[in-house]
């Protein structure tokens, strides 16, 4: 399917599961991946707070597109997580989110994922205050089986290279 003549929003393209919970990606590159998304019922606790395992799941998604971007579109897994859940966002709330490589070698990456919303301060302006880091190791350069040899079809659509 050519993604230029498809009805399919691109974020459903690229990662559906990100898609489901609201999640609009603004930049796609080697250097960065960055987007934002509402908290909304789908991604809280019963508390109405953003749960832990979404920040997760958007810490890994993250870094797992920046990683096939960032080695020419090899295929990628996600071989550890390591996050921490410093601040609360609330039912309602912006997150804005952008992850970055920290190394990028020949079989893995490591990437930093941030989670972050915005107070608005009328002293101060805009202040980010950090919700969630995360790193995350991919391993890249791994064979592509012959049934999904065009999964990178459609990102490749979308990076800025």
């Amino acid at each position: 399917m050519d993604p230029s003549t498809t009805s399919i929003p691109k974020n459903e393209i690229l990662d559906a599961p990100l898609h489901e919970i609201g999640f609009e990606i603004s930049e796609i590159s080697p250097q960065k991946i960055s987007g934002h998304f509402l908290v909304t019922e789908k991604c809280c606790n019963p508390f109405e707070v953003l749960h832990g395992g979404v920040s997760a799941l958007i810490a890994e998604s993250l870094a797992s597109m920046g990683a096939h971007v960032a080695s020419e579109f090899q295929r990628v897994a996600g071989v550890h997580l390591s996050i921490h859940h410093l601040k609360s966002a609330n039912l309602g709330e912006i997150v804005y989110t952008e992850a970055k490589p920290l190394n990028v070698g020949k079989s893995i990456h490591v990437w930093e994922v941030n989670l972050w919303k915005s107070e608005n301060s009328s002293n101060l302006g805009n202040t980010r205050i950090l919700i969630s880091t995360s790193r995350v190791n991919v391993k890249t350069n791994m064979v592509v089986p012959e049934k999904v040899k065009d999964a990178a079809v459609n990102l490749k659509k979308y990076a800025k290279l």
